[in-house]
């Protein structure tokens, strides 16, 4: 008999609560994720309340990548596709600076609370702007760098 690794019953579990507990304005690719459950596809559309024009209901597309090391190790989250949000922590090749997707990962955080904390993130800032930079001297490019190897 093979034993399944404890990481896929994981995943397994992540997508059985996504499926069932939807969030507004969270939509997981189910089909993608019964082709490979190691790679998920969630829509994500930037909450009503946002406080600046031009991002408000918007639609954007979240890559998730989950390794053999989680829940211990944080998935690879970023944005993907032809709508990468402008935000001051969303580079232009979709990495996020978030803190959970780093050192601030716990094994008991869910992708559904990773999810509604991105939606939030994009509903936060009253303005449009990409991160600092991509300079070596920028202080969140060093942090964020350091973490996601951008």
């Amino acid at each position: 008999m093979t034993r399944i690794p404890p990481y896929k019953n994981k995943i397994q579990n992540e997508l059985e609560i996504f499926v069932k507990e939807p969030s507004p304005g969270i939509v997981l690719d189910t089909t993608q994720a019964a082709k490979n459950p190691n790679l998920w596809i969630v829509y994500i559309q930037s909450a009503n309340c946002n406080m600046y024009e031009g991002l408000e209901g918007e639609q954007f597309q979240l890559q998730i990548k989950f390794g053999s090391n989680y829940p211990f190790e944080p998935p690879e989250v970023k944005f993907v596709g032809q709508n990468i949000p402008i935000h001051p922590y969303v580079y232009d090749n979709g990495h996020i600076c978030l803190s959970i997707l780093a050192d601030d990962w716990s094994p008991v955080l869910s992708m559904k609370y990773v999810c509604l904390l991105i939606q939030s993130m994009l509903s936060s800032f009253n303005y449009k702007k990409r991160p600092f930079s991509t300079n070596q001297n920028d202080t969140l490019w060093n942090h964020c760098a350091k973490k996601k190897k951008i």
